[in-house]
């Protein structure tokens, strides 16, 4: 414990007020190369299995699966430069609906990741075999996918390092050249429209309801999306970078699809109603393709190339996924959604190993059986539905919360009903939608697995919460500490806050609760709880008794911030807000009176001025306050008998404040 008077630096402002792009860690080279991992796999594993329904209409599939590919892209980019929170569309649901849908949305996710990190270690090794053709086959085969899983496993418990992100962003550049330079080749050596046309005869071969299904699987190769939204708040890109990242995504999926697409099918054209791709070829199409060549030396080279950089892409996708996996489901057992021991942290690496375990063991399971198309189509129930929820949750976010800043804003926007929908999200949530009704229709694996698993996640979410108490459409946090389960230097038992009847407020008891719940959730304390003590103090002037009648319009809007008060810190696991009103000649020496009364362990104080400060900058020093903050804060720091966080708003933020207070003032009763 500090001495009387010491000021602490407070936690972090809550996920949802962190000022937007400010922890620059990761740039746009990283977030295309996680990207372009998955949409890179996607070609190498899920070509043989569209192909098989597509037949020559392949390419078309492609390219319409490019154009969805872009105006999720968009969604993604508005969604996680608006919260910039750990995970993608189980964050934009969060606050665009409730929790029920921000569980519902990661929760297959989870699944799309797990599917994702089986199929690219088992086409991994597939691609191997190339090179050494035993890998392919029987017992070996399965074996190869498990120590894939096994690396994976071992990498993300470990944790990345930007070393191992510039070899991927390097691995990128080398598989994007040589998908460009297959498109190149084929168009040259191999293309042949009548070879493309002949074989097609709409609504027989394909049929309908094939090149439908093809339609849904094709949104495989989404999820990099996902893992890159998990890096939201680490990221370094402004807007003019953000749009860029976007534009180029945009642009290239669907020229490299549709370009593969078109070489594959006339490479290895469709002949008796099947494709090699699909038959000879299925899981390993890409080094398929490029045997149609001619010289076979060109073909003989290009297959040992495709071997090897499609084995290490496969793998960078695996460890992708998993990436993208235990982030969403650290923000999911954060978030009370999910047993909060799933997402117990490594006591040194900081990673969640326990779901990394889980998930591991859960993807080899899924290998096992060795059947492509069968986890691929359960892939997309996840992902439709998942999109679908992401692209909804951006329209209404655009509703909720018209003000907050967007560094990136979905184009092409349309008035109405006083606000403004983005078209292309529109589009992409009514595709997404017809989409996963089709898959619903045309695939009994996909309907059975997905709503099971679905059903299998509701009944745990349930359970789970109503057994702890918990709404199951509120939010409830835990603190990250909890996950660590680390011994902390120091426990705060009881934490005053003095409310100032301003926006402020919240986050003075954010702050607070933070503190409070680490306290709760350290399970080493055999404590009843930690305790939030929310005081209004009213300033009696000179000229009137200290028990002077208070004027009913005051009374009124000190009740409602103390009820607000309390409704914020009881959102935090295991805390417990006490109100009270405090009469005192000046703040100041109220406060003091009561901490030492009260016998508090630290004061959370927001500064009774605005400061030049930025938000819970650390001060010391009498004479280092004088020009930043009140007489009444100066009273309490210096006087104090506890620690005293002090949080303030900058400067640039004062009118901000004032024009939010009489805004929020109507919302003081929502809770």
């Amino acid at each position: 414990m500090a001495a009387p008077g010491q000021m602490r630096r407070p936690d972090p402002p809550a996920p949802d007020q962190t000022p937007l792009l400010v922890r620059r860690t990761v740039g746009s080279p990283v977030l295309f190369s996680i990207i372009w991992t998955s949409l890179a796999s996607a070609i190498y594993f899920a070509l043989g299995v569209i192909a098989g329904r597509a037949l020559g209409l392949t390419p078309l599939v492609f390219l319409i699966a490019g154009g969805f590919f872009a105006l999720t892209a968009m969604t993604y980019a508005e969604g996680a430069s608006l919260h910039q929170d750990r995970a993608g569309a189980t964050v934009f649901a969060r606050y665009a609906f409730d929790e029920l849908w921000s569980f519902v949305a990661g929760w297959v996710i989870i699944l799309d990741f797990l599917i994702l990190v089986a199929v690219t270690s088992f086409v991994a090794v597939n691609y191997a075999a190339v090179i050494y053709a035993p890998l392919g086959t029987g017992i070996w085969e399965v074996l190869g996918a498990f120590a894939v899983i096994a690396y994976v496993t071992v990498r993300n418990v470990l944790g990345f390092s930007r070393r191992r992100f510039r070899r991927v962003l390097a691995l990128v550049v080398a598989d994007l050249a040589l998908q460009v330079a297959i498109i190149v080749l084929g168009l040259v050596l191999v293309f042949d429209a009548s070879t493309l046309t002949q074989p097609i005869d709409l609504g027989t071969s394909p049929p309908w309801s094939d090149v439908i299904f093809a339609l849904t699987i094709a949104t495989v190769a989404f999820t990099g999306l996902e893992s890159a939204s998990g890096l939201a708040g680490e990221v370094g890109v402004g807007r003019a970078g953000l749009k860029r990242l976007v534009g180029t995504a945009a642009l290239a999926v669907p020229v490299v699809y549709a370009g593969i697409a078109l070489v594959a099918v006339t490479a290895l054209p469709v002949s008796g109603g099947q494709t090699a791709l699909s038959t000879q070829f299925l899981e390993a199409p890409v080094a398929g393709l490029v045997t149609g060549f001619d010289p076979p030396w060109l073909a003989d080279g290009l297959m040992y190339t495709v071997a090897v950089l499609a084995a290490l892409t496969l793998v960078a996708a695996a460890n992708a996924a998993m990436l993208g996996l235990s982030r969403l489901a650290y923000q999911l057992a954060t978030n009370r959604q999910i047993p909060s021991s799933v997402g117990r942290l490594h006591p040194t690496r900081a990673t969640p190993w326990v779901v990394i375990v889980i998930a591991a063991a859960l993807a080899a399971g899924l290998v096992i059986p060795r059947d492509l198309e069968g986890l691929v189509g359960i892939y997309a129930f996840g992902a439709l539905l998942g999109f679908l929820i992401a692209h909804a949750a951006i329209i209404r976010l655009r509703y909720k919360e018209p003000g907050r800043p967007r560094p990136y804003r979905v184009p092409v926007n349309v008035g109405v009903g006083g606000g403004e929908v983005p078209l292309p999200a529109l589009l992409g949530a009514v595709v997404a939608a017809a989409l996963f009704v089709s898959l619903l229709i045309y695939h009994g694996p996909a309907r059975y697995a997905g709503v099971g698993w679905l059903a299998a996640g509701l009944v745990l979410y349930v359970v789970y919460r109503r057994s702890g108490g918990k709404s199951l459409r509120g939010r409830v946090v835990i603190a990250e500490e909890a996950l660590r389960h680390e011994p902390r230097e120091a426990g705060f038992g009881s934490i005053m806050v003095p409310i100032l009847g301003t926006p402020l407020d919240d986050d003075l008891i954010q702050t607070a609760g933070r503190l409070a719940a680490e306290d709760a959730a350290d399970e080493a304390v055999g404590e009843e709880g930690a305790v939030i003590e929310a005081i209004w103090v009213f300033e009696v002037p000179m000229s009137l008794p200290l028990d002077a009648r208070l004027p009913a319009e005051r009374l009124e809007a000190a009740r409602a911030a103390l009820k607000r008060a309390k409704a914020v810190g009881e959102e935090y696991e295991g805390v417990t807000v006490q109100t009270a009103t405090v009469r005192g000649r000046r703040a100041g020496q109220a406060i003091v009176e009561e901490a030492s009364r009260r016998g508090v362990e630290v004061i959370v104080l927001g500064a009774d001025e605005p400061s030049r400060v930025r938000r819970g900058a650390l001060m010391g020093g009498r004479g280092a306050m004088d020009d930043f903050v009140g007489e009444a804060t100066k009273h309490v720091v210096t006087r104090a008998p506890c620690r005293v966080i002090l949080t303030a708003p900058p400067t640039g933020d004062a009118e901000e404040l004032r024009g939010r207070a009489a805004a929020d003032a109507p919302r003081l009763d929502d809770h």
